[in-house]
């Protein structure tokens, strides 16, 4: 089974349109189990000097995929997300 990480940044507490993106990715990684594909999710604070730092996001809601920023400042379809996970399990 390929294991992708998948962590959504925002804000902590979230505001709505993280959490829509947070749902998102959950509802894609709920899919892609049936397609042998893990996927571990994080919620990472946008605000934080480390996530600042590691990623440059200054916007949320971000979406990092296996420690690299795919999406920034919108909310994704869960298609979108599906998509950019099966590529990078590749």
């Amino acid at each position: 089974m390929k294991e992708v990480k998948v962590e959504v940044i925002g804000p902590e507490p979230p505001c709505m349109r993280c959490q829509a993106a947070k749902k998102a990715v959950e509802k894609a990684a709920e899919k892609l189990k049936q397609s042998g594909i893990k996927v571990e999710i994080q919620k990472a604070n946008v605000m934080s000097k480390d996530i600042v730092g590691k990623y440059g996001v200054l916007v949320s809601p971000a979406i990092a995929i296996n420690n690299t920023v795919k999406i920034m400042g919108r909310v994704p379809s869960e298609g979108e997300i599906e998509k950019l996970i099966r590529e990078t399990a590749k």
